[in-house]
């Protein structure tokens, strides 16, 4: 069992102005996903991309968009967000706070 703050984990720094923490991995004992926390702040965004592999998000914090195939669809806290695989997606903090959500992946082979 692991129990502990997300502040804890050392922050990677994706692009200027967002953050990600990995604070269950598999060095954890964690056999299938990966827990990752972001924190986006005010007028940045994460890289816009696509993979192989689903998304589940859940937003903590802040107020942003996801931007899709489909255009942009607001997200505040309390949001869930799926990502189907190879899906072209990004999260912008269009909000004057920090944008901060749960990411879960499947741990990658």
């Amino acid at each position: 069992m692991k129990i502990a703050n997300y502040a804890d984990t050392e922050p990677i720094e994706e692009l200027p102005g967002v953050l990600k923490r990995e604070v269950i991995t598999a060095y954890d004992g964690a056999p299938n996903f990966c827990m990752r926390v972001f924190e986006v702040e005010p007028g940045s965004s994460t890289p816009s991309h696509a993979h192989d592999w689903e998304h589940e998000v859940f937003v903590l914090a802040g107020e942003g968009v996801v931007e899709g195939a489909g255009g942009e669809t607001p997200i505040g806290p309390d949001s869930v967000v799926f990502i189907a695989p190879n899906e072209h997606h990004c999260f912008i903090n269009t909000g004057g706070e920090t944008l901060r959500f749960i990411c879960l992946i499947p741990l990658q082979e």
